[in-house]
């Protein structure tokens, strides 16, 4: 039987925000993302990381890590990505059994061209719940030119590997799922990625935005965000039908309709202001730089600009609860929140 997702808003959004605007300390976060390696074998066209990466090349210790850990109470939810590809650390089955072993619900996104078989066990046998695979496409042409190297047939022969892998083993967790970015280039593929995950085993795709900042893909021109919405649409509906039919999961990112994820545009006029995850929600990058939210790096505010302490130097108590990390939340309450959160807002392609 499949563990559900623990709902990780706990004390409530509305308590936080409350908080938040009486100016007293926030509780410990109940959610991080750990950024376990900066470096990627990828050279994806929509990240950051491809174009200007904006730390040195770091890869966190399994003693800072637990050295991190220990500082989070009331942790939750454990996201082991940032910029980065997961696996490069040889340390995370390791990171994911100590996170097990508090009871936190433990996830990561990982391009899986390092799946290898021992991997695989290592991770089954870590304990892990949820093992995303990003894949962007459903022909190794739409994937080499949005994930930058010819990996597509390695990637599905690995993710099929893994299938059969817990199945001969009997495991039921981590859960596998495929991600596709939703973007002019490859949503048309929508429906062929889903009958890939029929044809290999994995139960679940999700659709997810895309934020434009203006290189490789990342630009206006192949967001869904201001105009193609019934073209998208209809792709959605047809990989929905699909997916009915084949027994696969389809769902947008958060667990919302693939619609909402990308195609419909918030009702509300500032958007920013409906955010909690920097009431609720640690980013702790290799260096150690306390970021906002997952987000942040991709919208084209100054990198500096997103940096709200560090968690290594100074400590999870004294960022999380500092001056400059309370100014940040008090902007995003207010017409004019910081530009990483306006422009979350403004170009992600809802």
């Amino acid at each position: 039987m499949t563990l559900a997702q623990p709902t990780v808003t706990a004390i409530t959004q509305e308590g936080r925000l409350a908080l938040a605007r009486s100016g007293q300390p926030l509780p410990s976060p109940v959610e991080v993302y750990f950024e376990v390696a900066n470096r990627c074998n990828s050279l994806c066209a929509t990240c950051p990381l491809t174009f200007s990466p904006q730390e040195a090349a770091k890869q966190l210790s399994l003693e800072e890590f637990v050295q991190l850990v220990a500082q989070f109470p009331d942790l939750r939810r454990a996201v082991l990505q940032g910029i980065g590809e997961p696996l490069l650390n040889r340390e995370l089955p390791a990171m994911i059994r100590h996170l097990k072993e508090r009871g936190v619900y433990v996830v990561f996104n990982t391009n899986a061209t390092l799946l290898t078989y021992r991997r695989q066990v290592e991770l089954i046998e870590s304990g892990l719940d949820e093992l995303r695979v990003s894949i962007d496409g459903s022909t190794p042409e739409t994937y080499l030119k949005v994930r930058g190297i010819p990996a597509f047939e390695r990637v599905v022969a690995n993710v099929a590997e893994m299938v059969r892998t817990k199945r001969e083993r009997g495991a039921e967790q981590p859960r596998l799922s495929f991600w596709v970015t939703g973007m002019r280039e490859n949503l048309p593929e929508l429906p062929g990625v889903v009958e890939l995950a029929a044809r290999i085993g994995v139960e679940e795709v999700y659709l997810q935005r895309m934020v434009f900042w203006g290189e490789g893909l990342a630009i206006a021109e192949q967001s869904i965000y201001q105009q193609h919405r019934e073209e998208a649409a209809a792709i959605i509906e047809q990989a929905e039908q699909l997916a009915q039919r084949l027994g696969v999961r389809l769902a947008g990112a958060g667990g919302a309709h693939p619609r909402e994820s990308i195609v419909e545009r918030p009702d509300q006029p500032e958007p920013w202001r409906a955010c909690s995850r920097p009431l609720r929600l640690a980013y702790v990058t290799a260096q150690g730089n306390a970021l906002p939210c997952c987000i942040a790096p991709f919208t084209d505010a100054p990198y500096e600009s997103i940096i709200l302490g560090n968690y290594l130097r100074d400590g999870v108590q004294a960022v999380w609860t500092g001056e400059r990390y309370q100014r940040f939340r008090e902007q995003l309450q207010s017409s004019t929140p910081h530009p990483a959160c306006r422009n979350c807002g403004i170009a992600w392609s809802l």
